[in-house]
């Protein structure tokens, strides 16, 4: 699990500077678009419109911005028609990687994934060769300063929650997808904050890198995120922190 922690913590530190180069909007925009297609505009009755409404918010997205994507997802206003791609493959050191995209032109997209693979010691594989590596939850961090174990266990496991995992400075909550927002309901009922939580893919186990094979893999991940078109970057690699504060 500590690989996904780390890379959780990279895209936290990276998303100040991807909001100033506007890259961060541009992302949830897109997931707004989708969201609101796909189950409507009414975040009540859409949950996943209401978790990237959360994002929204927390990322300072003008409400004028919101407002507009959610029309053009229900179709009241004109807009780009985007489709869900995944495309997986292997990083430097057979590391699993998982990439979610939404894109307006997919012979572009897969270009461009492929590229960035070969261009940092990767390679793009089939549809499938490492998604069964991954399970798909609901991933919420809760900072040890804000609640304790026992505490978290009382709240959120009545309330779905199949695991809560200790990592480094945070407790992190592990649900499955459909028990997510209930789970974080429990939360702010008890009025514990939590980070920034997402249903995301999570590996079932990790494999470590060190050196070269390390310092590669964090920037293929780096370069799939910086991509317009890729939404969300998932592996299975630990990286160690040595090598995540030398590359700053």
């Amino acid at each position: 699990m500590s690989g996904h922690s780390k890379w959780a913590n990279i895209k936290h530190k990276k998303s100040a500077e991807d909001a100033r180069r506007g890259k961060i909007f541009t992302k949830i925009v897109k997931e707004i678009i989708v969201a609101a297609r796909m189950g409507g505009g009414d975040p009540e009755a859409n949950p996943r419109l209401r978790t990237v409404l959360e994002k929204a918010k927390q990322n300072n997205l003008p409400k004028e911005n919101i407002e507009r994507a959610i029309k053009k997802g229900t179709g009241d206003l004109e807009g780009v028609n985007y489709e869900e791609t995944v495309y997986e493959g292997y990083g430097p050191g057979g590391a699993a990687v998982y990439v979610e995209s939404l894109s307006d032109n997919k012979n572009r997209t897969v270009a461009d994934v492929r590229h960035i693979f070969s261009k940092n010691g990767g390679s793009l594989g089939e549809n499938g060769c490492v998604s069964w590596m991954f399970d798909k939850k609901g991933w919420i961090p809760v900072n040890k300063d804000d609640a304790d174990e026992e505490t978290l266990m009382e709240e959120t496991l009545e309330a779905g929650a199949e695991d809560i995992r200790d990592e480094e400075d945070v407790f992190e909550i592990i649900t499955p997808p459909e028990a997510f927002e209930d789970v974080k309901a429990a939360l702010r009922e008890a009025e514990i904050p939590f980070g920034d939580a997402e249903v995301t893919m999570l590996p079932q186990t990790t494999i470590s890198l060190t050196g070269t094979d390390a310092e590669k893999m964090l920037k293929l991940m780096n370069a799939l995120d910086d991509n317009d078109d890729v939404q969300r970057v998932h592996t299975n690699a630990d990286i160690p922190q040595e090598v995540i504060e030398a590359a700053g």
